[in-house]
């Protein structure tokens, strides 16, 4: 298993881990991930300000570290 998100991560922290969950997180309406507050915001206080709650982004990071599972499962599987 890889590195792994946690909602009290940095936003530029979380998008480190892997670049393509900026996608996931504009769908879900987090569009600041590249606004200057994305270097000091923490994904949750960032979900704060969008109207989630702490289990919401918490059910976020979960499905979020399950996409990082499979994309490291099917990239191991490729070889």
């Amino acid at each position: 298993m890889g590195k792994r998100l946690r909602k009290d991560m940095l936003i530029v922290e979380a998008l480190d881990v892997d670049p393509d969950i900026a996608a996931i997180l504009m769908e879900q309406g987090m569009h600041c991930i590249y606004c200057g507050a994305a270097s000091g915001e923490t994904l949750e206080e960032a979900g704060y300000v969008h109207g989630f709650s702490s289990a919401d982004m918490q059910q976020m990071v979960d499905a979020i570290n399950a996409y990082l599972d499979q994309k490291e499962a099917n990239a191991a599987a490729q070889g």
